[in-house]
């Protein structure tokens, strides 16, 4: 189907084509496109009620609209992989826009953003089971570490055991970690390499293997020293969308050029970009690979 309304029709008529889609679905023969690295789209903001892009507290709101720019941006040259909730991809699966992607599934999103549980970040959308049922590539969890909140030994745990699963399966284990504190009582993450060294260095140890384990991170001072800090390969996450387009596409240059960088996972920079088209953003990102 191409469609919204078969898509609409499909997940009211017939929700076994779900998973006969992912059973159909052409699988990746490795993980790195033709340029050698990694180029996932993101889209698991939304399941943790983290709708905004730019000045718009709801741009990811219209999911009809945000479907069409997922696959204008997975049809895309050089764009390789996506990342995102149970069902934000069974609805690409039904378009038939996951083939020959690498696909990762999002497991964690159950510290809702601006909540008191924030921290606490349950399990609450894929497991290892799913991603290997689905054949998708891997799974991404979300760590942020707050010495002020108990809530992060749980998500350490949680997080500690999901790598050991999908290692089990062999499965990449994308994990996003940072140091987090509340701030006025919103979460905040401290983006300074100090914070990013021991953020990393803490993801790196989880699991009873790390053969799996890859590390999404963000653009800080100091890059050099927060990627000498771990062996484990690392993709660069691109965050809000700038208003400074040029800025972030040169920080994303110079992280790429780092030995353990392998490539890039980008949401809504480039599926709401400042300024520009999807496809134009799209471009751009994958020029620097």
């Amino acid at each position: 189907m191409r469609s919204f309304g078969e898509l609409l029709d499909a997940r009211v008529r017939r929700p076994d084509a779900i998973a006969e889609a992912a059973a159909s679905r052409r699988r990746p023969e490795t993980i790195l496109g033709d340029h050698g690295r990694l180029m996932i789209i993101a889209a698991d903001h939304p399941a943790r009620g983290a709708l905004r892009a730019g000045g718009d507290p709801l741009a990811m709101a219209n999911r009809e609209d945000l479907l069409d720019r997922l696959r204008t941006a997975l049809a895309r040259p050089g764009v390789n992989g996506v990342l995102g909730t149970p069902d934000i991809l069974e609805d690409l699966l039904l378009l038939g826009a996951l083939d020959d992607k690498v696909v990762i599934g999002s497991m964690n999103r159950g510290g809702l953003a601006g909540t008191s549980f924030e921290i606490d970040d349950r399990f609450t959308a894929y497991d290892a089971d799913a991603i290997a049922a689905a054949g998708f590539e891997g799974g991404k969890m979300l760590l942020r570490i707050d010495p002020a909140d108990s809530g992060t030994v749980s998500t350490l745990e949680a997080c500690g055991n999901a790598v050991t699963a999908l290692a089990g399966r062999k499965k990449m284990a994308m994990v996003e970690p940072f140091i987090s504190h509340r701030v006025d009582g919103r979460v905040r993450n401290e983006l300074t390499a100090e914070a990013m060294i021991r953020a990393c260095t803490v993801s790196a140890g989880l699991g009873n293997t790390s053969a799996y384990t890859w590390l999404k991170v963000p653009v800080v001072p100091d890059m050099e020293r927060v990627m000498a800090a771990t062996t484990l390969p690392a993709l660069i996450l691109g965050g809000e969308v700038s208003d400074d387009a040029d800025g972030a596409y040169a920080q994303w240059s110079k992280a790429l050029a780092l030995p353990t960088v392998h490539g890039l996972v980008i949401g809504r920079s480039l599926l709401y970009p400042a300024a520009g088209t999807v496809a134009d953003a799209v471009d751009r990102a994958v020029g620097l690979l």
